[in-house]
């Protein structure tokens, strides 16, 4: 539906309800992203303490391993919770994403250890992340389409939030991680020090629970619902005409979720392969997470003039030019500030990416399928390139003993999403 044909109201927000708006959309995907950055962050830890192996690689590779498991479920919880979206309505998909994430993130912030429980303990981390990972797989799908369709003169710019919540939980993590790493023994952060920032995130879902419910469907989609013209099957409609814009959306999604879950590995790649302090690596992320939360938007909004397409295939190509570059030299010359310049470097190719891609991603699909097609495509290419790339980071380094991994995955990822970008623009005309 173009915006031609709502009203001025509907079509054209007021600057209060648009603030709404926002805040209600990415609170959610704010607290999923923080949840998942800090398991990544306090791997190490979390892997002593519920993990524990005859080798610490071992050990830290079965926790990343449960981290990548819990993306399996996600490509499910994207059909479940994206067709109920699709069917019911963005609002009520987001308060029931929004309430079991709250009960993955307290069974984390309680869970005692293998020296209490014994096998319990990694089991009830891996139960606490299938449940996340359900949740978080309708997440993305209905709060981006109640984004975008809230003003679709502007898709670039409220998309765009769906990811500055990303790099504004990063920066709260990294954070945590910083200050805990920095003011906590070794003792202190094992025994209880790693349980703040999830009891932290505990407390922010009853407050994005609320905001939720407190606010209206889009024009666009209860329009739909109001002739009584949207899918009653949109798994099926998905499944059945749509195959093709679902690849062509994984294809896009690859680069920025490589890019995510590189992000979220670092501090274990500061202590691991470059032997520098874990506050090290937390506050090189920090740094990474400010020019995402600021980054993005601006980005999101200057695609809703120059196109989608055109400054996102700049930064895959940037990215695919460069990030061998900066690796080489992070290693060859491993200190906080080299760190530090080399993160904030990618976190600006990343924000130039994924500023763009919400909206692109929303326009691949129609207002009927739109969050099952965002919700399924999201997490399909977020369990194949993201959920396990730490893991597969972690062993490429460990098989061919080159710390450079990391630079070579995301070449490989770059290239795949320029692929998916070209045909976006010549099979779909989207600019």
């Amino acid at each position: 539906m173009s915006t031609s044909t709502l009203p001025a109201a509907a079509a054209r927000p007021s600057a209060a309800k648009v603030h709404r708006i926002i805040l209600a959309a990415s609170i959610g995907n704010a607290l999923e992203w923080f949840d998942l950055v800090v398991y990544g962050f306090f791997a190490v830890t979390i892997a002593k303490l519920f993990f524990p192996a005859s080798t610490e690689s071992i050990s830290l590779m079965l926790t990343l391993g449960t981290f990548g498991i819990s993306y399996l479920i996600r490509p499910l919880g994207g059909f479940v919770l994206g067709s109920f979206a699709d069917r019911a309505g963005r609002k009520a998909s987001m308060l029931l994403s929004i309430g079991l994430m709250m009960i993955g993130t307290l069974m984390i912030a309680i869970m005692p250890g293998y020296a209490t429980i014994g096998l319990w303990a990694p089991f009830g981390i891996l139960l606490s992340r299938l449940l996340q990972g359900f949740s978080a797989g309708g997440e993305f799908g209905c709060s981006t389409a109640f984004l975008v369709e809230h003003a679709p003169e502007r898709r670039g710019f409220m998309g765009s939030w769906q990811f500055a919540s990303q790099g504004l939980a990063t920066l709260l993590a990294s954070g945590f991680g910083a200050l805990l790493t920095s003011q906590l023994s070794g003792a202190q952060l094992e025994a209880w020090g790693w349980r703040i920032p999830f009891l932290f995130g505990l407390a922010i879902g009853p407050v994005g629970f609320y905001i939720r419910k407190y606010v209206d469907e889009a024009a666009e989609f209860d329009t739909q619902r109001k002739t009584q013209t949207q899918t009653h099957t949109p798994v099926r409609d998905l499944l059945a005409t749509q195959k093709a814009r679902v690849l062509l959306a994984v294809g896009a999604l690859v680069i920025s979720t490589a890019a995510n879950y590189m992000i979220l590995y670092m501090p274990t790649y500061a202590i691991k392969q470059l032997h520098l302090p874990a506050v090290t690596g937390f506050a090189a992320t920090l740094a990474t997470g400010l020019v995402l939360t600021v980054l993005t938007p601006v980005i999101g909004h200057w695609s809703d003039s120059a196109g989608r397409v055109r400054i996102m295939a700049a930064a895959a190509l940037l990215m695919l030019a460069t990030v061998y570059p900066t690796f080489l030299y992070m290693n060859l010359h491993a200190s906080f500030a080299t760190m530090l310049v080399a993160m904030i470097w990618i976190g600006a190719l990343k924000a130039a990416y994924f500023g763009a891609l919400p909206a692109l991603m929303s326009e691949i699909f129609p207002t009927r399928t739109r969050a099952t097609g965002l919700a399924v495509s999201y997490n399909i290419g977020v369990t194949v390139f993201g959920g396990f790339a730490p893991f597969i980071i972690t062993w490429l380094i460990a098989a061919s003993g080159n710390k450079l991994a990391p630079g070579f995955y995301l070449m490989f990822c770059a290239v795949l999403s320029l692929i998916a970008l070209y045909a976006v623009r010549t099979k779909l005309r989207i600019r």
